[in-house]
């Protein structure tokens, strides 16, 4: 008889309900314990056979990777977005703790990455520097929110400058604006600062990867690029082709089609006709997106190695948000064919094929 049992958590901060289910499907516990590791792992090792493990992506799912994952056979962190849309009827933690073992044994998860060894190090400083980075442009555009709320144009960097804040107070009346606007300044001041150890930080770490010197060698993908991309990404081999990575990017195309067949001469025929794109594909990482846009963006530049396959692109005749857009699918692929080969970027290697 087979001792394979599938494990469903309903995580929350306090608490957590665990389901566990047979290879028939039956339930055989049900349990809520606290939310703590010693608990949790006790549970678990009180159980018999073979274990598999689910739990839905959320704060705790890094640090329920790293305790659980010696405890049990298989884990998976999995998609709630994707759960969502296969529930159905009433909702209670218990309710979702059994779907959520149910769901596992039926192979219906959408597994999340996690690493039960990563580099947390790495993680936490691309964390603090990309939210360094939003608060930052943050607080400019309510600085300049409040100047134009007053009918004041604004346009440019030079309201940011300190050599020039003065000449900007002496254009609001309001006392009360301007003691906003002088706070808004100071805690400008005090963001730029930690932006900048934050991104010293985050490179002196990264540094210490082998991975970090090849990326950078990349056309468009400079020192804070690459380091984001060693935290984002932490192992090519997660990606078995560049479609993948596309996909997980944002960069995948979503196609429709119907009617594909048609009968002709009795015999069943394919149209010849293209599949309809959709657009880009919705669900992905955001992060990683802006990282390869804006290194397409900084290699249409005419001293970038990539300059000329982007100008072909143009010179058939596509549109320039369609040229940018292939370049950055071009230098995805790059990352990933010279991450996984361990090579640096070669210009003369480069071949014109479209992506």
């Amino acid at each position: 008889m087979d001792d394979l049992k599938y494990i469903g958590m309903d995580v929350h901060s306090a608490t957590t309900t665990i389901a566990v289910q047979d290879s028939r499907g039956r339930l055989v516990m049900e349990a809520t314990v606290a939310t703590q590791a010693a608990a949790l792992s006790d549970f678990l090792r009180g159980l018999r056979g073979r274990l598999w493990l689910t739990f839905e992506e959320g704060n705790w799912a890094a640090w329920l990777t790293q305790v659980l994952t010696p405890q049990v056979e298989k884990l998976i962190v999995c998609n709630p977005r994707r759960n969502a849309s296969l529930k159905q009827g009433n909702k209670s933690d218990p309710l979702d703790a059994r779907e959520l073992a149910h769901l596992l044994q039926a192979n219906l998860l959408k597994p999340v990455y996690h690493e039960a060894d990563g580099a947390p190090t790495l993680q936490e400083l691309a964390r603090a520097y990309t939210t360094c980075v939003s608060d930052t442009t943050r607080v400019m555009n309510r600085i300049k929110a409040r100047y134009r709320a007053r009918g004041i144009l604004c346009s440019g960097s030079r309201v940011y400058r300190p050599r020039f804040r003065q000449a900007w107070f002496e254009q609001l009346t309001d006392p009360g604006a301007r003691q906003r606007v002088e706070l808004l300044y100071a805690q400008l001041d005090l963001l730029q600062e930690l932006r900048k150890r934050a991104r010293q930080a985050l490179r002196t770490e990264a540094r210490r990867d082998p991975a970090y010197a090849l990326l950078r060698t990349v056309p468009g993908i400079g020192p804070v690029r690459a380091a984001l991309l060693l935290a984002l990404l932490r192992t090519p081999f997660r990606f078995r082709t560049k479609r993948q990575l596309w996909t997980y990017a944002g960069l995948g195309l979503v196609t429709r089609d119907t009617g594909q067949y048609q009968i002709v001469g009795g015999q069943i025929i394919r149209r010849q006709r293209p599949a309809r794109v959709r657009g880009l594909n919705p669900q992905h990482n955001r992060e990683l997106k802006e990282i390869f846009k804006s290194a397409a963006l900084a290699a249409t530049r005419p001293s970038s190695l990539l300059h000329a396959f982007y100008q072909q692109r143009l010179d058939q005749g596509m549109r320039p948000h369609l040229a940018r857009l292939t370049l950055a699918r071009k230098i995805a692929s790059l990352t990933l064919t010279l991450w996984k080969k361990g090579e640096r970027f070669n210009a003369h290697a480069l071949t014109s094929q479209a992506e």
